[in-house]
């Protein structure tokens, strides 16, 4: 009798190899799709925070050496302009501009912002863009508002996270807190009188020259003077409210 050797059907068993390579592929598109993920979100917090804040710190340190070279300023009813004496440099272009205008040129650094009490020393540019002023770690300067030291509202605004993060910690603040403006010409010290924690993107009369808020009444300023405001993104990570910083100019020091 001979013997029958047994026949093994596969039967379904025949799609396994076709189902585990389609899981093994969307696991390994998984798994890069995370990588990516983690590589951009290190590449914001991380990376552009570093860039940005080496890049401030190099501004301010051009501007502080500018100041201490710069020539003096003509005296009253001269006509024609001195020319600089050995070791005093010249003027620099913005200067120049600032001369003739009365404004700093858009997206240029002239002027340095201190917080004391959040640590914060950072260069101030002409205009609010992101990538030629917000996203080099500088605080812009809103341009339609009043200059460092002059009467109405002096408008700045920073991020408080990413590319710097200038404004990080700018909830801190509390009133008589002292913020301090320095430029060429002087040194303007501002103490906080009121804090905005929350108000929306479209409140823009936070920025008036006798500031107040449209959304929030209980919190306006009603009578003309010197005044800055420092504005940033709210709550972390998120843009959808914004943060205010309400001071008053305490006292001015020329140079």
């Amino acid at each position: 009798m001979r013997e029958r050797i047994p026949v093994v059907v596969q039967g379904r068993r025949t799609r396994r190899p076709g189902a585990v390579r389609a899981l093994w592929t969307g696991a390994e598109l998984a798994v890069t799709l995370g990588v990516v993920t983690l590589l951009l979100v290190a590449h914001q917090l991380w990376w552009t925070n570093r860039q940005a804040r080496h890049a401030a710190r190099d501004q301010v340190a051009r501007l502080e050496r500018q100041w201490q070279t710069r020539p003096p300023p003509p005296a009253p009813g001269g006509d024609r302009a001195r020319a600089p004496r050995a070791g005093e440099g010249t003027p620099s272009p913005g200067a120049l501009h600032r001369r003739t205008t009365g404004r700093p040129p858009p997206d240029l650094a002239y002027a340095v912002l201190r917080i004391p009490r959040i640590g914060v020393t950072a260069p101030v540019a002409e205009g609010t863009g992101k990538a030629a002023v917000l996203n080099r770690g500088y605080v812009g300067h809103y341009p339609h508002s009043a200059q460092p030291g002059e009467a109405g509202n002096v408008a700045l605004a920073g991020h408080r996270n990413t590319h710097g993060e200038p404004f990080r910690h700018l909830d801190r603040l509390r009133p008589g807190d002292t913020v301090v403006l320095d430029t060429a010409e002087a040194r303007y010290t501002y103490a906080v009188r009121r804090i905005l924690p929350r108000t929306t993107p479209g409140d823009g009369t936070v920025l008036a020259a006798v500031p107040r808020s449209g959304v929030h009444p209980a919190y306006r300023f009603t009578a003309p003077g010197a005044y800055l405001t420092l504005t940033t993104c709210t709550p972390d990570y998120s843009s959808a409210y914004r943060l205010v910083v309400w001071g008053v100019l305490r006292s001015s020091r020329p140079r």
